[in-house]
């Protein structure tokens, strides 16, 4: 296997040079965050949670493999901190998407306005879906993840992971039309 820039700076960070996991905060914090965000709905919990995430890559470093893709190595301490953090806390995501987002629309008021709308009937309608549909949707359609690479951090085949996926957005289409 041909290593990627992430997994050769993950190799430099697991034999001590921990300079090099700076750069791979600096590529996926913001990710991740958002990662959390859409699955928890908190954004102070979703802060923690990819500081927490960090903390790991760093404590395990010397787990890491080099056969394994670092982004689904990553995304599986991720789900491993939120599982951690619910099964301490017995708290459950909130029912609702926050009122802010992280991004602002460019453009005129209208089209600001508009923006929000659609962005507010989405994650209304993202909230009505399960916790793991939602983590499979956000792997899948907003963390950019490859079937292969969510299979490997769920453990599920990449058939299993077409057909979820599939069927949610179904779901999804459905709810969201509803909504408008």
């Amino acid at each position: 296997m041909k290593k990627d820039n992430d997994e050769l700076l993950m190799i430099s960070v697991r034999r001590g040079i921990l300079e090099a996991l700076g750069v791979l905060f600096d590529k996926y914090h913001v990710k991740l965050f958002n990662f959390f965000l859409r699955l928890t709905f908190d954004r102070e919990l979703s802060k923690d949670l990819t500081q927490n995430v960090f903390y790991r890559i760093l404590k395990y470093r010397h787990t890491y493999r080099e056969e394994h893709k670092f982004r689904s190595w990553m995304y599986q301490i991720a789900r491993n901190s939120l599982t951690d953090h619910y099964d301490k806390a017995e708290n459950r995501p909130k029912d609702q998407y926050p009122g802010e987002y992280l991004e602002d629309p460019a453009g005129s008021f209208e089209d600001e306005m508009e923006n929000r709308e659609r962005q507010r009937i989405l994650y209304t309608a993202l909230s009505r879906l399960s916790a793991d549909q939602r983590e499979l949707l956000e792997l899948s359609r907003f963390q950019g993840l490859r079937y292969e690479e969510i299979a490997e951090i769920t453990g599920n085949s990449v058939g299993a992971i077409r057909v979820k996926i599939f069927r949610i957005i179904q779901k999804l289409r459905k709810i969201y039309f509803q909504e408008v």
